[in-house]
C-alpha cells in the first residue's frame, strides 16, 4: 500500500467516527436542554430562579473544580508513567530478585479496587511532612487523592511496558547481541523506540479512565467539579429540579473532554495496526 493510499484509508476510517462522535454529543446535549426546560417549567410556577440561571451563577465555581480534576489527572498520569515505566522494566530484568517483587507490586496495584486504594492513601498519609529545620509542608487532600489515583494506573502501565517489550520479536535481541550491543543498549536504542507506538493507545485509554475516576475524590471533600456542583445545589436549597440539569452538565463537561481522546486513541490503534 502506498503512503497516499494509507492516508486516504485512515481519513475514510475517521469520517464515520467523527459523525458518530457528533451524534453522541448532540444526544447528550439535547438531554441537558430537555432537563433545563423541565426544571424551568417547575421553577416558573414557584417563582424561584430557573435552573439555567442557577447553573450560570455557579458555573465559574464548577469550572474551577473541573480545572482541579484536570490538574489531578495530569499530575497522577505523569507520576504513574514515570514509576510505571521503571516498574515495567524491572519486570523484564534478568535478576529474579528484581523481577519477582516488581511483578508482585504490579499485580497488587492492577487488581486492587481504586476506591480501596483511595481510602487507604487518604487515611494513611499524614496531613503534613516535617522537614529538617522545622519546616512543615502540608499535604492537601487533593494531592493525596492524586497519589492514590496514580498507583493503580502505575501498575497497568507497568504491564503495558512489559507486554510491549515482549511483543518485539526475539530475533532483534539476537541480532543486536551479534553486533556486540549490550542488553541495556539493545533495550534503549532498539527495543524501547519500537514499544512507544504500541504503548501510546493503551496509555491514552488509561489516562481517560484516570480522568473519569477523579470525581471519586469528592468523597473526601476535595473541591473538584462534582463536589462544587453539589455545593451549588445545596446552596440553592432543597430543589430536586436542579439534579438533572447540574449532573447532565457535568456529563457534558467530561464527555467534551474525554470523548475526543477516545476517538484519537481508536484512530491511532487503526493506524498502527495497518
Amino acid at each position: 500500500m502506498t503512503r497516499r493510499a494509507f492516508v486516504l484509508d485512515t481519513e475514510a476510517l475517521w469520517r464515520p467516527l467523527s459523525w458518530i462522535s457528533w451524534r453522541y454529543g448532540a444526544c447528550l446535549f439535547a438531554a441537558f436542554l430537555v432537563s433545563v426546560v423541565s426544571a424551568w417549567a417547575q421553577s416558573a410556577a414557584s417563582g424561584r430562579p430557573s435552573a439555567l440561571q442557577t447553573l450560570g451563577n455557579w458555573l465559574p465555581f464548577i469550572l474551577k473544580g473541573f480545572a482541579l480534576n484536570l490538574a489531578m489527572s495530569f499530575i497522577a498520569m505523569a507520576l504513574a508513567t514515570i514509576l510505571g515505566v521503571a516498574l515495567g522494566l524491572m519486570q523484564i530484568s534478568l535478576s529474579g530478585l528484581v523481577r519477582a517483587p516488581s511483578r508482585f507490586v504490579t499485580h497488587l496495584l492492577r487488581n486492587s479496587p481504586w476506591l480501596v486504594i483511595l481510602f487507604a492513601i487518604m487515611y494513611l498519609m499524614p496531613t503534613e511532612l516535617r522537614l529538617p529545620g522545622g519546616i512543615r509542608m502540608p499535604l492537601p487532600d487533593w494531592f493525596k487523592a492524586t497519589i492514590a489515583f496514580a498507583l493503580p494506573v502505575m501498575g497497568n502501565i507497568s504491564e503495558i511496558v512489559r507486554g510491549a517489550v515482549h511483543s518485539i520479536p526475539t530475533g532483534q535481541w539476537d541480532s543486536a547481541e551479534g553486533l556486540a550491543f549490550t542488553r541495556s543498549q539493545t533495550l534503549r536504542l532498539i527495543i524501547l523506540p519500537q514499544c512507544v507506538k504500541r504503548a501510546i493507545p493503551p496509555w491514552m485509554n488509561w489516562y481517560a479512565l484516570l480522568t473519569l475516576s477523579t470525581p471519586m475524590a469528592s468523597i473526601f471533600s476535595v473541591h473538584e467539579a462534582v463536589s462544587n456542583a453539589q455545593a451549588g445545589m445545596e446552596a440553592a436549597g432543597a430543589r430536586p429540579d436542579l439534579l438533572f440539569p447540574f449532573y447532565l452538565f457535568l456529563l457534558c463537561l467530561f464527555f467534551a473532554y474525554i470523548y475526543p481522546i477516545a476517538l484519537w486513541t481508536r484512530r491511532l490503534e487503526q493506524k498502527y495496526a495497518v
